[in-house]
Parts: structure tokens; sequence; C-alpha cells
């Protein structure tokens, strides 16, 4: 017996069913994640209670990472298959990935306040994170300007999913920049704890409030890219009526 899928992003009510139980594993895990990062593991000894951000920092930057990836994949589908849903799974990447940066530099400029004295230091971390969310806040912005310039909708054109595309595969390209900054360059960032073999072991009530963390931003990210483009595809479809009225006919 062949077992049944659902396309997650379809507007059906199966789907929509199957995008609210992920809504609600994801709460759970936020809810657990909290619990685990708040009372459940110790503090650090030496930074104190403001280690505590690293169960929002980290979870931020690793989904970013991931968000950046979801565009690299996507724009690489769509400039293969020519395919225009993967230009918009690609735009929701970038959406989700400039917010999640723009969390991480935030989170981690007050975590460099309380532990280093300061909001912020030319770190090479530092420095290579804002170029990342710089590169694709200006994604972002291409898609605008090329969507106004031409009067197409953003989303169900190949005017604008083609430049995005190649801009959307060299913006990730600083993505190894900012994972390896810490190692490439002298830093005054922490370095990798969980997978670093010769560093002392992290301890287990701490790893457990990470990976919680990091399961629930995942799943929650995953829920809003799926949501984002459903409300994309209803709102060209909704569009396209429209536009085709504005379509002047063709005579002969």
């Amino acid at each position: 017996m062949r077992a049944s899928t659902v396309d997650l992003v379809a507007d059906t009510a199966r789907a929509a069913a199957a995008r609210r139980t992920m809504v609600w594993t994801a709460g759970g895990l936020a809810t657990a994640a909290t619990v685990a990062g708040g009372w459940l593991a110790p503090p650090d000894a030496v930074q104190g209670p403001a280690q505590r951000l690293m169960y929002l920092h980290v979870p931020a930057a690793w989904v970013a990472y991931a968000a950046f990836a979801v565009v690299l994949a996507a724009s690489g589908a769509y400039l293969v298959g020519g395919e225009l849903r993967w230009d918009r799974f690609a735009r929701a990447g970038a959406e989700i990935g400039v917010v999640l940066t723009a969390v991480a530099i935030a989170t981690g400029s007050l975590w460099g306040r309380l532990v280093w004295g300061a909001w912020w230091a030319w770190d090479p971390r530092l420095v290579s994170t804002a170029l990342l969310l710089l590169a694709y806040a200006g994604y972002l912005a291409l898609r605008r300007a090329v969507s106004d310039r031409t009067d197409v909708r953003d989303g169900d054109d190949h005017r604008v999913a083609r430049p995005a595309a190649l801009v959307g595969i060299l913006g990730f390209l600083l993505v190894p920049v900012v994972h390896f900054s810490v190692v490439w360059w002298r830093s005054l960032h922490q370095q990798a704890t969980v997978f670093a073999p010769q560093r002392p072991p992290i301890d287990p009530r701490m790893a457990l409030a990470l990976l919680l963390a990091v399961a629930a931003a995942t799943l929650a990210a995953l829920c809003v890219l799926l949501h984002r483009v459903v409300r994309l595809e209803r709102r060209l479809a909704a569009d396209a009526p429209r536009t085709a009225d504005r379509v002047p006919a063709r005579v002969g």
C-alpha cells in the first residue's frame, strides 16, 4: 500500500491542516526550549546569565544560514528548470534569512554589550554578518526595483527571476565566510562549542536547551516559508484577472 503525500504549499484544506500541525509542533518545541534554556540549563560559569542569549542568538544565525541555503537551492532549480515556483521559494527564503540575520546581529550586539562591554566591535564575525545582511537585503531590493521598472509582478515573471537567481546564488558565497571567520581570523567571537572536540564539552543541559531551540526555530522558519509561498501564489492568482484586463487585445 502506497503512503499518501501532501503538497505542503498547496492551497487546500488538507495542506492547511498539515501546516497547522507543524505550527503547533513548533510551538511545543519553543515552549520546551524556553523551559530548558530559562530554568533547566545552568548559567555559564564565566558569562553568567548573559549566556542564555545563546538560545536565541545561535538558532537565529543557524536558521538564517538554512534560509539562504533555500535561496541557493531554489535559485539553482529555477535556472535549471525555469519553473517560477522555485523563484517564489527563493524570495520567501531570502525574506526569512534577512529577518533572522537581523535578529542574530541584534542579540549578538546585546550579548557583546553584556560580556565585552560594547555594543559593536569591528570583529570579523560581526562585519561579515553585516555584509551578509546587506547582500540579501540588496537581493530583495533588486527584485523590487526590477519589478517596478518592468511593471511586472514579482514572483511571476522571468525578468525578475533570472537576475534575482544569479544574485541569490552569488550572495551565498558569504555564508561560509561568516561561519569560518572565527577560525580564519583573530576574533573576539566565541568559536564553535558543540562541534569542537578540542574544547571542554558543553553541559548536557545546555546542549539539550540549544538543540530544542534550534529545532523549534527550524520548524517555525519552515512554517513561515510554506505560509509565505502559499500567500504569494494566492495573491498572484488573485491579481491575474486584473493584470489580464490591463493588457490590450490584439487586433488582426
